[in-house]
């Protein structure tokens, strides 16, 4: 079972940035997709943004198109979220995933926060 293991997340001002990363157990995780997802007590985790197993294809959600950018290290066995241009919208528990295209949701990490306020 591969674990999944996300670090920065905090509170940021509007307008502001933060990196995401999500480090993997399994080297074997370079043979599927990586995502990240997010979720808002009270309502269903949306994805957020989705990379292909060797990072040629990315899928992002109409919402931060522009604004957010994925990308992974496979040799390090970690995929990232570059976040800009926060907006307190933004805020929720992001969640790195792992699996099938373009889905990539058959394994999750805890969570880390993104907290967007002035």
């Amino acid at each position: 079972q591969v674990q999944l293991v996300e670090s920065g997340g905090g509170l940021v001002q509007p307008g502001g940035s933060l990196r995401l990363s999500c480090t993997a157990s399994d080297s074997l995780v370079s043979l599927f997709a990586m995502g990240w997802y997010r979720q808002c007590p009270g309502k269903q985790r949306e994805l957020v943004a989705v990379i292909s197993n060797y990072g040629s294809a990315k899928q992002y959600a109409d919402s931060v198109k522009g604004r957010f950018t994925i990308y992974r290290d496979n040799h390090e066995k970690a995929v990232y979220l570059r976040m800009n241009s926060l907006q307190p919208e933004d805020t929720a528990r992001y969640y790195c995933s792992t699996g099938s295209w373009p889905s990539a949701n058959d394994y999750w990490g805890q969570g880390t926060q993104v907290t967007v306020s002035s």
